[in-house]
């Protein structure tokens, strides 16, 4: 009995692959998820797993060439059947079982899912070296992607025998991060000894290089000395051939160039005095942060953003709060806060306005007949926006747990991908911290964002008398290129009467 080895998905838009590099031979002895080969794409690199434990009969997609998605590439022997065809690889390199032996089963720690989205992460911190003995679902190392941070557990106990990247390194999301020697003590060091060796390329070598990425040098005219691997032992990949091919035009004037028409510096700071510069710290940008910089600029860059302003009397929801917050807590279990009344509110006006709950995609406006409520909070990392999904068919407790249950979460960098995606309007509290008024900038591609602030007591005029009341301003940004100021105007006045007097929430006013 065989069991076939096909391509695997590649992607949404990804229909064949380069087989770049195998790493067993037939006749070799396989395990199951052991990589048997890594084939190239136009975007990532994908290590093909086997999926059953046997032995490699055939190979039929050799090294070089081009497959599409579900094409055969192999073949695997069931474990059982495999006495018969073990002379073949004793016959042509005798040593090659030898050391199989009596060796701990070597398993591969590979990166985890990160998301539909999301196809690099960079190695963060490595809380095992090598050597180190491990424990199943022991904490390895942590990523870090453009908007959450990942933990990666060991998939089995044993000892870390080698450390495949290096913290600070990125890694596509099906790339290999670790070796375990399965079973083994943390006193069973030769083993990763005599692994690690053999993964570095010898001193006076040019390093391996894919096929794709050898005709592609060719192509560009790069010798491989010039062009820096970062794929698996150092090996040169198409990408770094595209690298290395767009940064040799950029080099070649430098010599010839003046000093001052040299490009410019990585840092644009001025000079800064000796004495200053000893007393700064500088920390290298996290994904996350660098994430947000430029998502933030390109909202502002691609949207018509404008601000509208109101303010709202928060009386009636505060006595609201203050007559059931304990028959609301009791009864579910969740403190009731101010957070739900907005998500209602917001949630009632945009079914009259649904232009703020819409994008644009192309020459396209997408108008969403549900509520994805995406509720920005602030974490130790920076500002992630987690979110409710049909917010608009969920009650004030439903809402008001996941809010608490999503917060929590956010601030233990525990947000999955899925978490995150998908809100069609955003709410952002800045009142938490104190502020007074603001303009909260578009969640792209979401046409709308409003913004929260600090309950202030104030004097207002109330039937011709001054009274004192517990004022909160309101900020809507929306996307002027799909809403216009009347439906802003008019989304922000709802908002504020639904405060105002929460019974139109309960009639639908």
């Amino acid at each position: 009995m065989t069991t076939e080895v096909r391509v695997p998905t590649l992607g949404e838009s990804v229909t064949e692959a380069t087989v770049a590099t195998w790493f067993v031979k037939p006749g070799d002895t396989v395990q199951v998820d052991q990589m048997l080969c890594e084939l190239e794409t136009d975007k990532v690199t994908v290590e093909v797993p086997a999926p059953a434990a046997g032995q490699l009969a055939e190979i039929v997609a050799a090294e070089g060439e081009t497959v599409g998605v579900n094409t055969l590439l192999a073949q695997i022997a069931a474990a059982g059947g495999a006495a018969a065809p073990t002379p073949q690889p004793k016959a042509s390199k005798p040593a090659a079982p030898a050391p199989q032996a009596n060796e701990a089963k070597m398993t591969d720690v590979m990166v985890p899912t990160l998301g539909e989205s999301v196809t690099e992460a960079t190695v963060a911190t490595w809380f095992k070296k090598v050597g180190d003995a491990v424990a199943v679902d022991e904490m390895l190392c942590e990523l870090e992607t453009d908007k959450v941070s990942v933990e990666v557990p060991s998939p089995v106990a044993g000892v870390l025998a080698e450390i495949v990247a290096a913290e600070g390194a990125t890694v596509d999301a099906a790339a290999r991060l670790a070796v375990i020697a399965e079973g083994a003590s943390a006193g069973d060091t030769p083993a990763p000894a005599a692994s690690a060796p053999a993964k570095a390329p010898a001193a006076g070598d040019a390093p391996p290089a894919s096929p794709s990425a050898r005709k592609a040098m060719a192509a560009a005219g790069l010798s491989a000395d010039a062009v820096s691997g970062t794929g698996r032992g150092g090996r040169v990949m198409k990408e770094d051939v595209a690298r290395a091919a767009a940064a040799a035009p950029a080099a070649a004037p430098a010599p010839v160039s003046i000093p001052v028409a040299a490009p410019p510096a990585a840092s644009s700071r001025a000079p800064v005095a000796a004495e200053d510069a000893a007393r700064e710290e500088r920390v290298k940008m996290t994904r996350l942060r660098a994430t947000i910089a430029r998502r933030l600029k390109d909202a502002q860059n691609t949207a018509a953003m404008l601000t509208t302003y109101n303010e709202v009397d928060m009386s009636g929801v505060m006595e609201i709060r203050n007559s059931y917050k304990d028959m609301f807590e009791k009864k579910h279990g969740v403190k009731m806060g101010f957070m739900a009344f907005f998500v209602k509110a917001c949630c009632h006006a945009l079914k009259e306005v649904p232009e703020v709950n819409a994008e644009i995609d192309g020459q396209d406006i997408v108008y969403k007949n549900y509520v994805h409520m995406g509720v920005a909070v602030g974490t130790p990392t920076g500002l992630v926006v987690p979110v409710v999904r049909d917010a608009d068919q969920m009650g004030f407790a439903a809402i008001e747990k996941k809010i608490a249950e999503l917060g929590a979460r956010a601030r233990d960098g525990k947000l999955s991908m899925a978490e995150m995606q998908g809100g069609s309007f955003t709410i952002s509290n800045g009142g938490v911290y104190g502020s007074l008024m603001s303009s909260p900038i578009l969640n792209p591609p979401q046409s709308g964002i409003l913004g929260m602030h600090k309950i202030q007591e104030r004097p207002v005029v109330v039937g011709g008398q001054i009274v004192i009341r517990p004022m909160m301003y309101l900020a809507l940004s929306y996307d002027h290129r799909i809403v216009d100021g009347k439906g802003a105007v008019t989304f922000l006045v709802r908002v504020k009467e639904a405060l105002e007097d929460p019974r139109r929430l309960l009639m639908d006013l």
